[in-house]
């Protein structure tokens, strides 16, 4: 047993979409959270830039003496994983490749794939799904906006909806039998996103096979906690206030913490 806790980092409040995933599945375990809000968006920064910004986040989680690191941002993922992977001494995994594996375990022939203009860009999706399943048809499109209409706090309103409709148009004559949502602010959009396809397109949310990956790496090294009250201490890089209606909004059981950090240059 290991009672030290998950680490988690986002570029900003998209992360609590996999921290409610991971609550429900794995109670007993404490989590810190990093939402890198005062360098959002990641979406439309250089790879360089990403990595650093990962890497820096990466050896706070360290300090903190976290057991794993989850990078529950598909951009991050896309751009620092390999990268995290080799620096860090603990394990790293991200949201991708399990988003990826979830869509192929159905026997869709025809998905699409919505994410921050970066991780469409270096078709992150198309090449591990090409992997997995050649025949596949994937079609890819950018939804960038998506992730401000989160951060602001207005997911259920109609200025969402009006975004959802405008991003999701390329579908419209694509007959997609599901979508991934590759970008962790997206399932908090899923009402959105189902009147405009309809409910006969399946969301897809990497969430859950990535919190089902962590749970399998962390029983087969016998890590999992047993703790019977276990803490979520939460921290932002930017606004906190933003991070808390967050959290309130999106953590049905609570919190235990939310503070601001200052990330320096060396990590």
């Amino acid at each position: 047993m290991d009672k030290r806790p998950i680490g988690v980092m986002d570029s900003g409040l998209g992360g609590l979409s996999v921290i409610r995933v991971l609550r429900e599945q794995m109670p007993q375990e404490s989590v810190i959270f990093v939402g890198d809000q005062g360098h959002f968006p990641y979406g439309t920064k250089t790879k360089e830039q990403i990595q650093q910004l990962a890497l820096r986040i990466g050896k706070f989680l360290l300090e903190q003496d976290v057991k794993m690191m989850i990078i529950a941002c598909n951009t991050a993922t896309a751009a620092a994983l390999q990268l995290l992977q080799n620096e860090l001494p603990i394990p790293v995994i991200g949201v991708i490749e399990p988003g990826a594996m979830a869509a192929t375990q159905h026997h869709y022939k025809k998905i699409g794939v919505i994410g921050t203009e970066s991780t469409i860009k270096n078709g992150a999706y198309a090449k591990t799904l090409a992997k997995l399943n050649p025949t596949l048809s994937v079609i890819s499109s950018p939804a960038q906006p998506l992730v401000s209409i989160v951060e602001h706090g207005q997911t259920g309103t109609s200025e969402a909806q009006k975004a959802v409709d405008t991003e999701l148009e390329v579908f419209e004559k694509q007959s997609i039998e599901a979508l991934i949502l590759g970008c962790t602010h997206f399932p908090f959009l899923q009402k959105e996103i189902h009147n405009k396809l309809g409910s006969n397109v399946q969301l897809i949310d990497p969430a859950f096979e990535t919190i089902r990956q962590a749970k399998e790496l962390l029983t087969s090294e016998n890590q999992l906690s047993d703790n019977l009250t276990s803490s979520i201490n939460l921290y932002s890089t930017g606004d906190v206030k933003d991070l808390v209606a967050g959290a309130q909004k999106w953590l049905p059981n609570g919190y235990s913490k939310c503070a601001h950090i200052e990330l320096n240059e060396e990590g």
